[in-house]
């Protein structure tokens, strides 16, 4: 998705009974760091937030936040929630400096389910990791990491070499070809497997009768 923009109010006191009482007026407190600058304390209505963090990639897109006259480009970082109702009770945004990479959470997404014999056969997509972890310049973060089922078979096991990584990506773990999914088999499936074994347990053991 494009660069959101949110607006923001500047906060003027900081610590936990001014975070409280932000969160009594119905705002969300929250507060922009990074690039060796003084960090800007904020507090946001909870409803931009909250439409947000229900879009996908949420952590790994550019915001741009206008926090008075002011206006940040900034990575979401950390949103804590409430135990009980789960809404937002704080944000940090990371603002970042010309030239600077950083490490991001990139969701991956499977095309071409309906190609795949193993899927048709009734096997199971087990997603080992639901993110990849990449490092890169801010501009180049990837919306997402696709990767093509076609082809793939029950008991095959999606590796990170599957796909090509956009130019100026790299990968953080650099010494194994990590498994990102697997497809397994469906419980019918292993069920005939089991019997077989079973009748194959028999006749071996009649043999030696």
């Amino acid at each position: 998705m494009a660069n959101s923009v949110i607006t923001a109010e500047i906060r003027e006191r900081a610590g936990k009974g001014a975070a409280r009482a932000v969160r009594r007026a119905g705002m969300v407190p929250g507060v922009i760091y990074g690039a060796k600058q003084e960090p800007v304390m904020f507090q946001i209505d909870p409803r931009p937030l909250i439409k947000l963090l229900h879009q996908p990639g949420f952590f790994s897109h550019i915001l741009t936040v206008n926090v008075g006259k002011e206006k940040y480009e900034v990575l979401p970082r950390d949103v804590q929630f409430d135990k009980v109702t789960d809404a937002p009770i704080h944000v940090d945004f990371l603002r970042f400096a010309k030239g600077q990479t950083m490490n991001v959470e990139v969701p991956v997404r499977f095309i071409n389910e309906e190609k795949s014999p193993g899927l048709k056969r009734g096997g199971v997509l087990n997603i080992v990791r639901h993110d990849v972890e990449v490092i890169c310049a801010p501009s180049a973060i990837p919306e997402e990491l696709v990767f093509d089922l076609s082809g793939v078979e029950v008991g095959d096991s999606i590796h990170i070499s599957a796909i090509k990584l956009p130019k100026g990506v790299e990968l953080t773990i650099t010494d194994r070809d990590f498994t990102v999914a697997t497809v397994a088999a469906p419980s019918a499936l292993k069920s005939e497997d089991n019997a077989d074994d079973a009748d194959e347990g028999e006749e071996e053991a009649t043999t030696e009768e």
